[in-house]
């Protein structure tokens, strides 16, 4: 009896030490998942040849550094499908726990971003999207909008009375170039005198631009306007045109409007381009839709939709102030703000510097006082 006993008691406590070592494991593993120190966010870019696109890998990069649980690693698909598509099966094999997406072009993405999404990873979309919803977000500007934008502007300013336009359009396939298109079509019929007599892809870059540019000159003897759908090709249209003499019969307008020394802004001020429109990059609102939704547990809208701004020579300049060096004009704030403190500073200073002077000046006089005492004291 008194050996039963005894092996009862010692099986109930490795029972109660099981349950013990159980419940403290339990307790661990659940700790570990709150307290996750890092999260890995892979950036598939489509490419890097567009200024805006390298604006936006910097505005990402910039915002992750306020975030130390950050690490973003980006991959450049340099405008190809398939690389892309190896881009994100990499970052998915990696085991990110968030991917950020520019793609190259909407239905030869679609199958890669799906996948990845099914997979349980979340998926925020930049400017461009991808055929059918899977995806958490989509952060952009309204495309279809600012092509209407930019087409109303041309029938009702530049070209009131009619004219004969060439388009200039990206990749073949882009959602944003497709709906930038169709609300400049939309924009311009409401002048039966316009006419887009010419258009043709020049994939975003400047230099293939210039080269599609030419070929309508050549072909065309009459051309009012050159739209583009982004800056870099309005660009390589004015140079293909100035090659031509024939930039001082033609208007030029654009999209993008990076404020960089060779950006859009810049472009209207210098009287290259008539007109263009700030797109913003989507960067920063990315990363902060990453933190909401990794480290707050936030559910994030399924689209985000950002602000454009008109820029003409009437605008420009106030644009380029706001925008100059900075995340919608905070980094601009803060110059403004240094500068009243540097300001500040040197007043302080120089209030100092006066006070010091007229220091020394009474010194001098208070010497030449106590001398003439001593001189009196002495006569006495």
């Amino acid at each position: 009896m008194e050996g039963f006993m005894k092996k009862r008691a010692i099986s109930i406590l490795l029972t109660a030490a099981m349950a013990a070592s159980a419940l403290a494991a339990s307790t661990v593993t659940v700790s570990a998942e709150e307290e996750k120190e890092k999260f890995v966010i892979g950036m598939s870019q489509c490419n890097l040849g567009e200024p805006w696109r390298v604006a936006m890998n910097d505005q990402i990069e910039r915002a992750a550094e306020k975030y130390p649980e950050f690490e973003v690693i980006f991959a450049d698909a340099a405008q190809d499908n398939s690389k892309q598509i190896a881009d994100i099966e990499n970052f998915v094999q990696m085991g990110v726990d968030l991917l950020l997406v520019s793609p190259n072009e909407a239905t030869p993405l679609t199958n890669a971003v799906s996948a990845a999404y099914d997979a349980g990873i979340p998926v925020i979309l930049l400017d461009r999207k991808i055929d059918g919803d899977k995806y958490t977000q989509f952060i952009g500007a309204d495309n279809v909008e600012m092509g209407r934008v930019a087409g109303e502007y041309v029938a009702d300013v530049l070209l009131p009375d009619g004219g004969k336009v060439c388009e200039i359009k990206g990749l073949e396939g882009t959602s944003g170039g497709i709906d930038r298109d169709k609300g400049f079509r939309e924009g311009i019929a409401k002048n039966e005198n316009i006419e887009i007599v010419a258009e043709n892809n020049a994939d975003w870059l400047r230099e293939k631009a210039i080269t599609v540019a030419e070929e309508m000159l050549q072909t065309n003897d009459e051309i009012d306007l050159f739209i583009a759908l982004n800056d870099p090709m309005a660009e390589g249209a004015y140079i293909a045109a100035k090659n031509a003499g024939r930039e001082g019969d033609i208007m030029f307008i654009g999209f993008d409007g990076l404020a960089t020394p060779d950006g859009g802004i810049r472009s209207v001020i210098d009287g290259r381009l008539s007109m263009t429109q700030v797109y913003p990059t989507g960067g920063a609102e990315a990363i902060e839709s990453a933190y909401q939704l990794l480290v707050e547990g936030k559910e994030l809208d399924k689209t985000l939709t950002l602000e454009s701004e008109i820029v003409t020579p009437d605008t420009a300049e106030e644009l380029l102030a706001k925008y100059s060096g900075s995340e919608d004009g905070e980094a601009a704030e803060e110059t403004t703000e240094d500068a009243a403190a540097e300001e500040e500073a040197t007043e302080d200073t120089a209030a100092e510097e006066e006070t010091t002077e007229e220091a020394a000046e009474e010194e001098p006089a208070e010497d030449a006082a106590a001398e003439e005492t001593t001189e009196e004291a002495a006569e006495e």
